[in-house]
């Protein structure tokens, strides 16, 4: 049965979040708070075990089940983003295992910012394309993923979003697709959804050169870690290794 199907048939909809210490808490909240008012959807907040995982702000989530014992067979899969964190988990085998395993069966394959060469790395973004936090997203190339300036990307089943704040236009979007649009309409007027960034759109094609370079350097750390991930998922999906054994 379809994801649209079962949402307007009555059949629990599971969509599987990952959740893990140090990711950016609005890439989740943000769909969250729009997956939870979907009908017969089933939110499930994942990790390793069900200890509280700390955020990048500080603040505590609840995992809801582990990775062992949630829907193995979700109607949507979905990864948050952050920095460091993300970079970590791209070389960590048992969440990059479970991404395999749980993506594979999926009728989604969602993310949002980083949480994209998160997927990369496990290899579920070869041949699609797919965006993520401007400062990276070139970098899904190393993963064979082809990277798209966009704020939401679809291709075919999988389904990404930009940096941070996308978050919500992904999910409205995705809300779209697994009910249909003018429940979507519904939801994005509930929250009252009218973004009007004081300072303008918060993109690199609309800012001056002196606040793109600004950023950039406060963000030059991370890309570099970031690339070196990259690097090492990329090589250890083309030779069969884990990423720590390739980098």
């Amino acid at each position: 049965m379809s994801s649209e199907a079962s949402m307007q048939t009555g059949t629990p909809t599971d969509i599987v979040m990952l959740v893990y210490p140090g990711m950016t808490a609005l890439d989740m909240v943000a769909p969250q708070l729009v997956f939870s008012n979907l009908p017969n959807a089933r939110v499930h907040l994942v990790w390793k075990n069900l200890e509280a995982v700390a955020c990048d702000t500080g603040f505590a989530i609840l995992p809801t089940a582990t990775l062992a014992d949630c829907p193995q067979r979700p109607t949507v899969l979905f990864v948050p983003g952050s920095k460091g964190a993300t970079w970590a988990l791209m070389q960590d085998e048992e969440v990059l295992d479970f991404l395999r395993r749980c993506g594979a069966a999926a009728d989604w394959v969602s993310s949002v910012c980083t949480g994209s060469l998160l997927l990369a790395a496990a290899g579920l973004l070869q041949g699609y394309c797919a965006t993520s936090h401007w400062g990276v997203r070139e970098l899904l190339a190393e993963m064979g993923a082809t990277p798209c300036d966009a704020r939401v990307v679809e291709d075919r089943n999988r389904l990404t979003g930009g940096g941070v704040t996308a978050g919500m236009d992904f999910a409205l979007t995705l809300a779209a697709r697994l009910y249909d649009e003018p429940f979507a309409r519904i939801l994005q007027l509930l929250i009252e959804y009218d973004p009007q960034p004081p300072f303008g759109p918060g993109h690199p094609q609309h800012v001056d050169a002196e606040v793109l370079q600004s950023a950039s350097a406060l963000y030059s750390e991370e890309v570099a870690l970031a690339a070196h991930a990259a690097r090492a998922a990329g090589q250890a999906l083309i030779s069969g290794e884990s990423p720590r054994s390739a980098n």
